[in-house]
């Protein structure tokens, strides 16, 4: 129970960054670098003796986005006037670059929080607090990353429309443990506009948050503010508060992207004066709450708990509803990182060239997935014109991060098209890891003529001739070898050309009727086998039924099958589910009602069929079939597995074309990989912002445990093998239950008896704002899967994963 006198009210004003819901986001940064002039203006005004009132008005730049877009407009006496206001407490900063979903790795992330903090050592006022608004979550390597930069305090304003706080409760601290042993002091507070609702703006404010009596349609009157502020505190003393002090978000004006507004002190004044006795309300930085409550902290240490674990966002879920752009991220973000790693001095690629990349990849990471319209009216011009925008960033993050490592590699002897050009390759493995992969080594198609007779393909060094295959395609002929190289390793290679081999008439061993089918199972089983009902190599056989799908995952070295036996879906089997809204004017409200749900409660779920079979490739290296299914919401699924036969490896390439819909909808694959959790036999693993967590286990209490946005892939662990699932394109998993029905937090008992089993969650458009209403279109979806005996540890496994997405970096070289 409180029973301090008065109680401290904490408010802090500021505009909730979201960067294109309320308007182009061009114009949005055109308002928040005004917004940073405005608070200027308030100061000057505060200072020259004009607003003595406004004297403890404060202003907290929620991200630093807005602040790094005024220092580049700025004259330099406005950035001398910013940099003053900072140190001396009108202006607070927050070290949130932008309200990201969970898309950023771990570098990335640090390098945009660096932006901040660098900022704040150049004005010698260390940057110690962030805040967050609106989404929803983080991932466990997100505290990591604060406390690396010095951040030691973090505050939220979740917003719980399809989501939810953590902890069974809001208005909360804690000590959030991060996965090194830090600590981030940490508030989980109330919406980010809680505070225009109890009345702190004059006239602005209403009922979002607060739903009562009160006519509130012309504003907040004090009368209002009175019965509001009176009923919440007795609501968190009832509700086990025990604290003196409450942190209270505030808006200049009622809306996303708002002002300024030092109206707030007419009321902070009056109420003051009135109440000031029992409730006492201070405008606050970050650094004034978190100061005060480290102090209250360090004389009542019982009272904040410390938690451990991961933090999943609600809100990642975002970036599904445009996969073809969050495959380019992604792939724009490791290439980033290839480009660093070739060129760590920087004397290819400079600085401002790297910074143009991380800008374009954090833009498209920042949580607003589009206009807030976009569901309702998707044809309307300015919510496409917003849509390509988003989608811009990932695209020109991919263009500058492939252009800054084809000047690399051309730096480093690349041989660009021309006549006489050599069959020469250079693989390089920039990374930290060993890579076991394959390369490929893709020339023009009209080498095929001096190939199609036989090659080597040879280590200039070593003289080690490479098992190869080849194959021609409308990239022209790629050849497929097998390498393993160590970390920064890099290995010089020639093709040849062979000699024709002479005709033969007949073979005796010749098992190929004159019908061109083989269907007979030879004394000695070949190295690889592809048939219509299954491919075999010496590590796995994988077995299909039509109908049914991959039915069998056969792994030979443990005599067991990888796939689950309580699974509800076959492996790469498409899962559909639709809710069908009553007309077009329902589009909204069907997808409202959903709450923490992803479907509505008469969704409509089908299941892919298998439906034929091809058989594409078989060769020396590698076999290939194609799984053609037939399932509602695709015109196309096919699935294209490759097999190898010098590992136990295997590559599926999920291709579809998705039919435009308007419903809500969703495309789930089957993964049912691992075990039951009730069987104690696999630990799923997956690594989230760098930072290795098992699901439903290392994570907060009452968090999301549904699904979750992993960096790399996923990873089934126990003491005597592994199975390491990259994805380098879908980063979303699925375990919670497809239907709808209440849903289960991390910590809850129920939880003990789901079956977790696990989809990748490629795409949805579930969301009734600024989701992308249609996911129509022609998609690939790659996935890895590697299994064995040196994969029984989380950190072998998913570096695995890492290193089959990074793929071997090889190019063409005249050396």
């Amino acid at each position: 129970m409180n029973t301090h006198k008065p109680w401290k009210i904490y408010v802090i004003q500021h505009s909730h960054t979201d960067v294109g819901y309320t308007e182009r986001q061009e114009k949005i940064r055109q308002y928040h670098v005004n917004y940073i002039r405005q608070a200027l203006q308030i100061v000057r005004d505060i200072e020259s003796g004009a607003r003595l009132d406004w004297k403890d008005y404060k202003w907290v730049c929620e991200t630093f986005w807005p602040v790094e877009s005024f220092l580049l407009k700025a004259t330099p006496t406005e950035k001398e006037e910013f940099a003053q206001a900072v140190q001396k407490g009108y202006i607070g900063l927050s070290g949130t670059y932008l309200n990201f979903g969970e898309q950023l790795n771990q570098e990335m992330l640090s390098v945009m929080i660096q932006r901040i903090t660098d900022y704040g050592q150049s004005i010698q006022f260390p940057v110690r607090s962030a805040m967050t608004a609106d989404i929803t979550g983080f991932g466990w390597g997100y505290s990591q990353v604060l406390a690396d930069a010095g951040i030691e305090n973090l505050i939220t304003c979740i917003h719980t429309h399809h989501s939810m706080f953590p902890l069974w409760k809001k208005q909360i601290p804690f000590w959030w443990e991060t996965p090194k042993g830090d600590r981030i002091l940490t508030w989980s507070g109330e919406h980010y506009m809680f505070g225009n609702d109890l009345g702190l703006i004059p006239g602005i404010g209403g009922s979002y948050t607060i739903r009562d009596e009160h006519d509130v349609r012309k504003g907040v009157s004090l009368e209002v503010a009175e019965a509001r502020f009176d009923r919440y505190l007795e609501q968190l003393v009832e509700d086990g508060y025990t604290f003196p002090l409450v942190p209270v978000m505030v808006s200049g004006l009622p809306t996303d992207n708002g002002s300024p507004n030092a109206a707030l002190m007419d009321f902070v004044n009056h109420w003051n004066a009135l109440h000031g006795d029992r409730i006492l309300i201070q405008p606050a930085t970050l650094d004034d709450f978190f100061t005060d409550l480290r102090a209250y902290a360090n004389e009542h240490p019982d009272e904040i708990e410390t938690f451990r674990g991961d933090w999943p966002d609600w809100w990642t879920d975002g970036s599904a509803t445009t996969p073809m752009h969050v495959q380019i991220f992604r792939e724009a973000q490791r290439v980033y990182t290839k480009v660093k790693q070739l060129d760590p001095t920087r004397e290819i690629v400079d600085q401002e060239r790297l910074e143009a990349i991380e800008y374009e990849l954090a833009l498209f990471a920042e949580h607003t997935w589009g206009y807030h319209s976009s569901v309702t009216e998707p044809w309307n011009p300015f919510v496409q014109e917003l849509g390509c925008r988003k989608e811009a960033y990932a695209a020109n993050a991919s263009s500058l991060a492939h252009t800054a490592l084809y000047d690399i590699l051309e730096a480093q002897g690349d041989a660009l098209l021309g006549p006489d050009r050599p069959m020469k390759f250079e693989l390089h493995n920039p990374s930290k890891f060993i890579q076991t992969d394959y390369a490929q080594l893709i020339m023009e198609g009209w080498y095929i003529t001096e190939l199609k007779n036989g090659f080597e393909v040879i280590d200039e060094v070593t003289g080690t001739v490479y098992e190869a295959q080849m194959v021609t395609g409308h990239r022209g002929v790629v050849i497929t070898i097998p390498v393993t190289l160590q970390p920064n390793q890099k290995v010089q290679l020639t093709i040849k050309a062979i000699e024709e081999h002479p005709p033969v008439t007949a073979y005796r061993t010749d098992y190929v009727g004159s019908d061109r089918m083989l269907d007979i199972i030879p004394p000695v089983p070949p190295k690889l086998h592809v048939t219509p009902k299954f491919i075999e190599s010496p590590f796995v056989r994988i077995e299909w039924e039509l109908g049914a799908g991959i039915t069998k995952w056969f792994d030979k070295s443990s005599q067991q099958d990888l796939l689950r036996s309580d699974r509800n879906h076959n492996a790469f089997s498409p899962v559909y589910n639709v809710t069908e809204a009553p007309n077009e004017f329902g589009m909204y409200d069907v997808r409202r009602k959903m709450g923490r749900n992803r479907r509505g409660a008469d969704a409509i779920t089908s299941v892919g069929a298998l439906v034929d079979v091809n058989i594409v490739e078989k060769g020396a290296l590698y076999g290939k079939v194609q799984l053609t299914y037939r399932v509602n919401g695709c015109s196309h699924y096919s699935l294209l597995v490759t097999v190898y036969g010098d590992r136990a490896r295997a590559d599926v390439a999920v291709r579809m074309h998705k039919e435009s819909v308007w419903d809500p909808e969703n495309v789930y694959i089957s993964l049912p990989f691992g075990s039951a959790p009730a069987a104690g036999q696999d630990a799923l693993w997956i690594e989230k912002t760098g930072a290795a967590l098992r699901p439903r286990i290392d994570q907060l209490p009452g968090s999301l445990a549904d699904f979750y946005c992993v960096d790399e892939g996923v990873a089934f662990v126990r003491d005597t093998r592994g199975v390491a699932i990259a994805m380098p394109d879908t980063p979303l998993i699925q375990l919670g239950s497809l239907d709808y029905e209440d849903r289960l937090l991390s910590g809850h008992p129920g939880l003990a008896h789901d079956p977790a089993h696990l989809y990748s969650w490629p795409m949805n458009n579930y969301w009734e704002t600024n989701f992308k209403a249609t996911l129509g279109g022609f998609y690939e979806f790659r996935y890895y899967i590697a299994w064995g005996d040196e994969l029984n540890t989380s950190e072998v496994a998913l570096e695995a994963c890492k290193s089959m997405n990074a793929g071997i970096l090889a190019w063409r070289t005249s050396k």
